[in-house]
């Protein structure tokens, strides 16, 4: 029941975040105007809003013009139930579940606006980064500076990246990753980039193979982070582990 529980608010709270990552890179109001259909403006009610069932009613069209709605809102709502019901079943009620709780809800904001628009808010940032400092604080590491380098190591690894590669890495992903780094630390900041590369490099390549990803073409890291960064969070002690027994 308590993981039910974790799951149905996630979904809700998945429905918020789509309209975070939707309108604060555009500097629009998360609070007005009311959510409405893009393509008739009908202005959706409270039944029309229930993460995930509405559109699975409705079956994925607007009541008002009946114009096919996004997939991508729905997904988002679902991806962010199960992320809250993993950590919930990972974690159990620890520190980590607060970690974890807050992570997840920072990357499917980002997540969504990096695969809108490819950018990353300042402002989204900043208030996780204010929210993962306070976290570490009750909740420390050990060593209790690990979060404070790694949100530094974090920071200046992309930057670094950037400068080398003249642009390769947006500000967003260099800013992005100096709030990662708070939440976990140096160690488990640099897995998360291998992770991040690894699973883009190999997304990548399987993309430019069925010609959807295109040379040259700029492609949003955002997501990739994100499940790098989650990985690492999960299982990136046990990864260590395995990799010293294999080739140490």
């Amino acid at each position: 029941m308590v993981g039910i529980i974790f799951f149905l608010y996630g979904t809700i709270f998945g429905s918020f975040f789509n309209v975070v990552g939707l309108r604060i890179p555009v500097g629009q109001s998360i609070v007005r105007p009311r959510s409405s259909c893009p393509t008739c403006g009908h202005e959706l009610t409270a039944k029309e809003l229930i993460p995930v069932l509405s559109y699975v009613i409705q079956g994925g069209k607007c009541r008002q013009c009946q114009a096919g709605i996004s997939l991508f809102y729905p997904i988002m709502e679902l991806l962010t139930g199960l992320l809250f019901l993993v950590t919930y079943i990972h974690f159990g009620f620890s520190p980590n579940l607060i970690i974890g709780l807050t992570l997840c809800s920072l990357f499917i904001i980002i997540t969504v606006s990096d695969l809108k628009y490819m950018i990353i808010s300042d402002r989204v940032l900043l208030f996780f980064a204010s929210v993962l400092f306070i976290e570490r604080l009750i909740f420390p590491l050990t060593p209790w500076w690990s979060p404070f380098l790694g949100a530094v190591v974090g920071f200046l690894l992309l930057l670094f990246i950037s400068v080398v590669s003249r642009g390769g890495m947006g500000g967003g992903d260099i800013k992005l990753y100096a709030v990662i780094g708070l939440a976990l630390g140096v160690k488990l900041t640099l897995l998360s980039f291998f992770l991040a590369t690894l699973v883009g490099t190999v997304v990548g390549a399987i993309g430019m193979i069925i010609g959807m990803v295109h040379k040259g073409k700029p492609m949003p890291f955002g997501p990739f982070i994100a499940i790098g960064s989650l990985l690492a969070f999960f299982y990136g002690n046990e990864l260590i582990l395995w990799y010293l027994d294999l080739f140490l």
